[in-house]
């Protein structure tokens, strides 16, 4: 069960995971202008985060639960995670109750959250350079491209972003490249399986039961 997310999220050879787990974080939480450039979005929550972690300890040692409360507190306020949940679950989100909706969003939130957890423990020197904003690009559905650099070979790391309207417009994350997969591609494909074999109840069951597992764990 979820095989794919393990291997590709959970190795510890894959720096990358840690930089890319920090640069979707907000490190001050401020409030920013409406009309923030999606690169300049992306270089200051990246630049925030990772100065933070560096000047942590705790952070830098692998405390879980302290980076836990990092990514809850400053993850969360920086994606639309109900289209990224709608995205990664398919047809079958529209035809969920909101319970089962409300349900699949927690189980989902706490297996990302654990997923970065554990990642954000590898950062050292790394940095993130965000290339040029290709032309053309709608503000509903915006890539940004970003390069991961430290001791070892440059990495593409991308974020996929909207521009939400009203009071209090800005940027939000929907899904993230890494190493050429997207992470809603890459859920949705294991989520369908789950879907197929039980319906959406067995998503949220077979989810639930995978986070109990990796809690036992750490």
């Amino acid at each position: 069960m979820f095989k794919t997310d393990t291997a590709l999220f959970l190795n510890r050879r894959h720096v990358f995971l840690a930089v890319c787990a920090a640069s979707l974080l907000g490190a001050s939480g401020l409030a920013v202008a409406a009309d923030e450039a999606p690169e300049a979005f992306i270089q200051r929550i990246t630049t925030e985060t990772l100065d933070t972690i560096k000047a942590d300890k705790a952070l830098r040692a692998g405390d879980v639960s302290k980076i836990m409360q990092l990514v809850d507190s400053k993850l969360m306020p920086h994606v639309n995670f109900r289209r990224m949940t709608a995205l990664a679950t398919g047809p079958a989100w529209r035809k969920a109750t909101p319970e089962q909706q409300k349900r699949l969003q927690e189980e989902f939130k706490i297996l990302l959250v654990r997923t970065y957890s554990g990642a954000l423990s590898q950062i050292t020197d790394q940095v993130v350079v965000v290339k040029p904003l290709r032309a053309g690009q709608e503000d509903k559905n915006l890539v940004v491209n970003t390069e991961v650099r430290g001791k070892a070979d440059p990495i593409q790391l991308d974020y996929r972003l909207e521009k939400t309207p009203g009071q209090g417009a800005g940027w939000m994350i929907f899904d993230l490249n890494v190493l050429g997969v997207w992470l809603i591609e890459n859920y949705r494909n294991q989520f369908t399986k789950e879907i197929n074999a039980g319906g959406i109840d067995a998503l949220i069951a077979s989810l639930a039961a995978r986070n109990k597992s990796n809690t036992k764990a750490s």
